[in-house]
């Protein structure tokens, strides 16, 4: 059993029932801890539990599981793979201190790269609390992360994109469309991924045919994905699909997992398949996760804690499985979880951060809902931090509309700006099929047509 934990400022008292409490009431405010019941009463409640937060040693969090080990998976994975090694180096530091070591010039890509299995999620939510916005961009660029499949991600100095060429009704010369005028603005090295509009096994495996046509037919270094349900990839997979990545959200608790229907099992079994395809030609990272704060609230599946701890516990899962890519969706699930732009930049910042921390080639869906209070000025200001960051990737849709999802994220030309202002480039395999293609020289986009696209493009106009 846990037990309280208090902070006496001047006169008055406060206590905090459980380390759930007081991480809940340590995190930074936003509308989905006010939903769940666990938000500090006032701004000086807040302060007070970042003070005995930051006074915690972080052996705590190895001793007082804020999930029991005995009811859920995902807390067993985390005690189970934690690296005592590897934690041997920060284990004498408390919450406050390891703030104060991540910023500080000593620590350097290789230190973090040997310290991240000793990191639980729980000590990266912790010392996200307590860190400014600065403090979460400065930390998670010193962390290095590259993971391959037909590409590198993650390098410094490069920033990927998901081209998403998600269509209302799967109509495949819309997708076909909006897939050339991505590649045409330099976007789709991270993967080329649909969410479908009919997700089962058959139309899965259409929408994997077209993508592996096109990536065959103009030898494209990169992957593709259809976002549909793991189980449905394992079929996929049996079927003889041309499968590259598993897909699967996931979240920071075997309740949360269990609502979307898969456990730490199923993604085992999806990876071996996936893995035993053996279609990467650079690496075999064949995982692919998408996350975001609010999806285990939403499911009635947080246990009492805050939205960001849960979600720095998916991190956990996605580590165990070695993905190629992980990003959060940070304001897709709506302005219930975060409120607005704001609220929407430091759950981004904070994701980013923890998950870089913990290892993971963390990317992230810049996005909002309509009914979000929030616009694409603070999509730009969040996208353009991520950038400072050395975020790995972001989303790449056509118009920052996706007309299927019904949600605003970035553009082709949001992913072209950030490279130009922080002089960032594609993955290097890439770059190179782009300056082949003559999409792009020296950084530059062509104006022309490259004549490999002309000759179909002028077929298709002749067949109208």
């Amino acid at each position: 059993m846990g037990h309280s934990y208090r902070y006496t400022l001047g006169s008055q008292t406060y206590q905090f029932a459980n380390l759930a409490e007081l991480m809940a009431k340590a995190t930074p405010h936003r509308s989905g801890d006010r939903l769940a019941g666990v938000i500090a009463h006032s701004a000086k409640e807040r302060a007070v539990a970042q003070m005995t937060l930051a006074d915690l040693p972080l052996k705590t969090f190895l001793n007082e599981a804020l999930i029991p080990y005995e009811q859920d998976e995902v807390t067993r994975l985390i005690l189970d793979d934690h690296d005592s090694k590897a934690f041997s180096h920060i284990s004498h530091l408390t919450v406050g201190d390891f703030r104060n070591w991540l910023l500080s010039d000593y620590v350097t890509p290789e230190i973090l790269a040997t310290v991240k299995m000793g990191i639980t999620p729980e000590m990266a939510a912790a010392v996200s609390k307590i860190m400014r916005n600065q403090d979460l961009i400065l930390v998670a660029k010193k962390c290095h992360v590259t993971s391959a499949f037909r590409n590198t991600i993650g390098l410094p100095g490069h920033l990927s994109t998901r081209l998403q060429p998600n269509h209302p009704t799967d109509d495949v010369n819309g997708i076909a469309a909006s897939m050339l005028d991505g590649l045409l603005y330099g976007n789709g090295d991270a993967v080329i991924g649909i969410n479908p509009a009919t997700d089962n096994v058959a139309q899965a495996i259409k929408l994997m045919t077209l993508m592996d046509e096109v990536i065959q037919k103009y030898q494209i270094p990169t992957q593709s994905c259809v976002l549909t349900h793991v189980t449905n990839t394992i079929e996929c997979i049996e079927a003889g699909a041309p499968v590259d990545l598993v897909f699967q959200s996931i979240g920071g608790t075997e309740a949360t997992n269990s609502s979307f229907g898969f456990n730490l099992n199923t993604l085992a079994e999806a990876q071996q398949a996936a893995l035993s395809l053996n279609r990467g030609s650079v690496g075999q990272n064949v995982m692919y996760f998408e996350t975001g704060q609010g999806s285990s609230l939403s499911a009635n599946a947080h246990h009492g804690l805050d939205q960001q701890t849960c979600e720095a516990r998916a991190y956990a899962v996605a580590r165990k499985f070695k993905p190629l890519l992980v990003n959060t969706v940070v304001g897709f699930i709506g302005p219930e979880y975060l409120f607005d732009g704001k609220e929407i930049t430091r759950a981004g910042l904070e994701d980013h951060f923890c998950g870089k921390l913990l290892g993971l080639p963390m990317g992230c869906d810049v996005c909002y809902t309509n009914h979000a209070e929030a616009d694409q000025n603070d999509m730009d200001n969040l996208l353009t931090l991520l950038g400072v960051a050395g975020c790995s990737f972001v989303m790449g849709i056509p118009g920052s509309d996706d007309i299927m999802l019904n949600y605003q994220t970035t553009s082709f030309h949001d992913a072209l700006y950030v490279r130009r202002v922080l002089g960032s480039r594609p993955s290097p395999e890439f770059e190179q099929w782009l300056m082949h293609m003559n999409i792009m020289q020296n950084t530059i986009l062509s104006t022309d047509l490259p004549s490999a696209f002309a000759k179909p493009l002028r077929a298709l106009q002749g067949g109208c």
